[in-house]
């Protein structure tokens, strides 16, 4: 009867046994599933990041032929782009109806646009072969002018027609008699030519070139019409 009794006893605890592993195993089974749908899932948001796609502004030709060079003997120093910190940024800017405004995530410029002005006015007035030089202000730069500006607007705006405006004031100041000389404000709402981002920089890309070929035709014809010693 007792030995009965023992083999009760072994059956019942080994019966207890198998049922806490086979507990175990399911809880670690459950948690390798789950672990599983974690990295499945992660890989799958990775491999859907949308990229980023940049634009550019259209740099100007080549140089201005040597017989063209030197028409005023002074050298043009080019200062920093004055801007909202929307403009400092590379992201392409919207704006809607009213003072509402916002930034493409996805849809970027190659530099700020206040870096890419300034790029492209340096490489017009130095293709013009209308100065003796023309540079980007540096500490150690040594120049008779000194062309200052800020940047308004460089931007889309939405509404019944698609339009692109750039908004933009320059002054040029003489290094001699730290004096302001000459000034020029531009401002112009260009069409955009289809619904999509690319139509937009396009836009924004011809109103930069026009905007920067008034301030070059501006400055040729102060410089024509003051003594130069």
């Amino acid at each position: 009867m007792i030995q009965v009794r023992d083999a009760m006893k072994t059956s019942c605890a080994e019966g207890r046994l198998a049922e806490r592993k086979r507990a175990v195993w399911v809880a670690a089974r459950k948690f390798q599933v789950s672990a599983l749908a974690l990295v499945v899932g992660f890989l799958a948001g990775c491999g859907a990041a949308r990229p980023s796609k940049y634009y550019q502004l259209t740099v100007p030709g080549d140089a201005a032929s040597a017989a063209e060079r030197s028409s005023y003997p002074v050298t043009l120093l080019l200062g920093p782009l004055r801007a909202s910190h929307l403009y400092r940024e590379d992201h392409i800017v919207y704006s809607s109806s009213g003072q509402n405004m916002g930034t493409y995530e996805y849809q970027r410029w190659s530099e700020p646009p206040t870096e890419m002005l300034v790029d492209v006015l340096l490489r017009d007035l130095r293709a013009s072969g209308r100065y003796r030089a023309v540079d980007v202000l540096r500490s150690n730069s040594h120049g008779d002018f000194i062309l200052y500006g800020r940047l308004y607007d460089f931007k889309e705006i939405s509404g019944a027609t698609l339009m692109a405006r750039v908004t933009v004031e320059l002054e040029l100041r003489e290094t001699k008699t730290a004096s302001t000389v000459w000034t020029h404000y531009y401002s112009h709402d260009e069409p955009v030519s289809g619904k999509d981002i690319s139509a937009v920089v396009a836009a924004l890309d011809r109103n930069a070139q026009r905007g920067m070929g008034e301030v070059k035709s501006s400055l040729d014809q102060y410089f024509s019409t003051r003594s130069l010693n």
